[in-house]
């Protein structure tokens, strides 16, 4: 039996990183010669793999949203020769890359696997080494058709994947939703919670520049700070709001200038501050008011998923009300239709 063959997207990262006289930067190379070395991926149980080193190659803080396209596309230009994928990135902005391939990539079959690691491989305890096995053999041999995170011991669909630890191992979680699978002495898929394959053919829809934002209230937020972040050219922000998504209510002119916002067509949508739960704008006369000015529900999208989101349908020929709908919609696993009151 021939082996199973991985294309490895190496976007940059902590991963691949040397230190310098400003801190960690990416190394030209290094991780090439690095797995080269390392005899056990001869292992006839291992995948065979190519690497794509991407020029620049990039700390994930540079990442926008030109190179979730990049990615993307690059993805689709190898989609017919491998079994499965892998996108090496960095773990700072790891989660809105992991959040926008689901979007990007319609009709996928095959598994998208974003990793990397918190302490560069040239350490000599590093959990990039692990974290790289487990994704080869994960994106070779195991029929996942959406795109995951996987950290650590941690299996995530991506697109409810968030950071919640700058230092620790297992530094992603999805609050909102159950692990895909994890990763201990066996890997071990929870296949009731994997999606089946989209009855579409294999695609990529691109995205075009939008000028979208976020605005995270505050006790004490003003109604100018607020205009400044909805003033034009903004399209759509993600409003990120307390407890099942409350507002004050008693801050008017708060109120009225998210009002003006929605009135001239900018798309807002309210995700909790909360790490757990959901937006349920009619528990709280708190939450109705932004639902009677016309801002939309996001239910339990994190925060980096509603902001691809926007980006996604904006960039669609869709009229307002299809947006609003869509929003509201689960279109790639990112969301959860029913609120459990």
């Amino acid at each position: 039996m021939s082996r199973k063959k991985v294309y490895i997207a190496y976007t940059g990262g902590t991963i691949g990183m040397k230190e310098s006289s400003s801190g960690y930067i990416p190394e030209k190379g290094y991780l090439q010669s690095y797995l080269a070395a390392k005899r056990v991926l001869d292992d006839p149980a291992m995948p065979s793999f190519d690497i794509c080193e991407y020029d620049p190659l990039l700390d994930s803080a540079n990442m926008g949203s030109e190179h979730w396209d990049t990615i993307a596309r690059d993805i689709a230009d190898h989609y017919q020769d491998y079994d499965g994928f892998i996108v090496i990135h960095g773990t700072d902005t790891m989660a809105y890359t992991a959040s926008a391939l689901p979007f990007l990539l319609q009709g996928l079959a095959k598994p998208v696997v974003v990793t990397g690691s918190q302490i560069p491989l040239h350490k000599t305890r590093n959990d990039g080494y692990e974290n790289l096995i487990a994704s080869l053999m994960v994106a070779a041999h195991h029929q996942i058709p959406e795109v995951i995170l996987l950290f650590g011991s941690r299996i995530l669909r991506g697109c409810r994947a968030v950071k919640v630890d700058a230092f620790g191992l297992e530094a992603f979680d999805s609050p909102n939703f159950p692990a895909l699978g994890h990763i201990g002495i066996n890997i071990e898929l929870h296949k009731e919670y994997i999606q089946t394959a989209q009855n579409i053919p294999f695609h990529v829809q691109s995205l075009k520049k939008q000028h979208v934002g976020i605005l995270r209230l505050f006790p004490g937020i003003t109604a100018d700070y607020a205009r400044n972040v909805l003033r034009a050219p903004l399209q759509g922000v993600v409003l990120e709001t307390f407890g099942q998504g409350n507002a004050p209510d008693n801050n008017k002119a708060l109120i009225g200038a998210l009002k003006e916002a929605a009135d001239r067509g900018v798309v807002i949508v309210n995700i909790t501050q909360c790490l757990r739960g959901t937006v349920n704008q009619k528990t709280y006369a708190a939450g109705q008011i932004l639902e009677d000015i016309g801002v939309i529900g996001g239910l339990d999208m994190t925060p980096n998923a509603a902001l691809v989101k926007m980006y996604y349908l904006l960039s669609q020929d869709f009229s307002m009300q299809e947006i609003y709908n869509k929003m509201r919609q689960s279109l790639c696993g990112e969301l959860t239709s029913v609120i459990s009151l």
